[in-house]
């Protein structure tokens, strides 16, 4: 496919997103641009704590995780109320992690080392609880070296004693797009649960839990999704959710939480027993301005922007001796490109590089510069990226940058 047959047309959308008027804006994988409803979700939110102060919190406020959820919810297919919102995908597995009792036979926990660490270390942590870790390695040889671990790798380690697969739907430092359909199966046919992390794709690759017929779903909305930073989201299968208690908890999981009981927790009967305490409110509102706009765009024309743009920038790269370490098959791959430098190169040297060009990616060890038009990139920036990338390693006037720090 080329940028010419793509559904959408970013120059539609671009004035919602104030930083695309003097930025090339390829690091959505990292920190998706803000739309500028923000402003105005942010603006009532403030309007509304002054002037109705302590009401708020019955006006909204206390059921914003579910309210916003719901939002959410829609661009996964979730059914009403299946979606609780939280601070950071780091709160919402140590939460679940602490729903499970590794103390018998069925104790182990099986994903990949292409994982995102945060969720490593939260799963890592149970072994002083009984669970057995099982982190598959990805290969060094063959087509999946350095990319990710073979489905069906995956699968034989997944047996009867597995009680969890808290797996990555695509990979943060290749963007190699599991088979999260046959993952799930496989768990479930060996009695298992699936903890399918969509922080990389969710917004820009489509997903349906219903027809995954997953069991849990979590993330964040501050790359595709255009949420900005403080607003994770957790999906549980509604069959599910009454077997779930988790150790983690606090008020807001409380089935009368404004009687203040004191002793054993005693859960709501909703989502809302997956919660903790108080709702960082701010961070869910101004999400939802993100929310709207990629359900007015829809998922499935992103997706067949997002192919078009990396499908020609792999081909541009390659013609210009790039190589490039991320899944071939678009259909295996999510948002991002992955731009592989020489062992002679500094990755971090050229995004600084880049940035003082007005583009923005940003590099990862053993990976590389991570790129990731999104629908409001255009082709033609794309094409200036790979001119840049061209020129910086022929002049190798990335070494100007080798002193030059970056946050991100």
């Amino acid at each position: 496919m080329s940028p010419a047959t793509s559904p959408v047309d970013p120059a539609k959308w671009r004035d919602r997103f104030p930083i695309l008027a003097d930025t090339t804006y390829l690091v959505t994988h990292s920190l998706g641009a803000m739309p500028s409803g923000v402003f105005d979700k942010l603006q009532a939110y403030a309007e509304q704590w002054a002037t109705r102060g302590v009401r708020s919190w019955a006006e909204g406020w206390w059921t914003a995780p579910i309210d916003v959820g719901n939002v959410l919810g829609k661009i996964m297919n979730a059914p009403a109320g299946s979606v609780a919102m939280h601070q950071n995908v780091s709160i919402i597995q140590s939460i679940l992690a602490s729903c499970f009792d590794f103390s018998g036979p069925r104790n182990k926990v099986v994903y990949t080392d292409q994982n995102f660490p945060t969720v490593m270390y939260v799963w890592e942590g149970c072994k002083q609880y009984g669970a057995r870790i099982v982190n598959v390695p990805t290969p060094t040889t063959g087509d999946h070296a350095g990319i990710g671990v073979p489905t069906e790798q995956l699968l034989e380690a997944i047996d009867e004693q597995t009680l969890v697969v808290p797996i990555s739907h695509v990979c943060f430092k290749s963007s190699y797009l599991q088979d999260a359909k046959a993952i799930i199966d496989r768990a479930h046919e060996v009695g298992a649960l699936v903890v399918l992390d969509t922080y990389q794709s969710l917004g820009t690759v489509p997903v349906d839990v219903q027809a995954l017929d997953v069991d849990i779903v979590c993330g964040g909305s501050v790359k595709w999704l255009c949420g900005g930073p403080g607003a994770g989201y957790l999906y549980v299968r509604p069959d599910l959710l009454p077997r779930l208690n988790p150790r983690i908890t606090g008020w807001a999981a409380h089935a009368a939480p404004f009687a203040f009981e004191q002793g054993e927790q005693r859960y709501a009967d909703s989502m809302m027993k997956m919660l903790h305490g108080s709702p960082a409110v701010p961070s869910l509102v101004a999400a939802t301005a993100g929310y709207e706009t990629i359900l007015e765009v829809g998922v499935e024309s992103i997706r067949a922007h997002s192919i078009a743009l990396t499908e020609t920038l792999r081909e541009d790269l390659g013609a210009r001796g790039f190589r490039v370490p991320s899944p071939l098959d678009p259909g295996k791959r999510g948002g991002s490109l992955i731009v592989g430098l020489n062992a002679d190169e500094d990755g971090p040297a050229f995004v600084s590089a880049l940035e003082a060009r007005g583009v923005l990616v940003d590099h990862r060890p053993n990976a590389g510069i991570r790129v990731s038009p999104h629908f409001y990139t255009s082709a033609e920036e794309l094409a200036v990226f790979a001119e840049h990338l061209t020129e910086l390693r022929e002049t190798r006037s990335w070494q100007d940058f080798l002193n030059v720090a970056s946050a991100y």
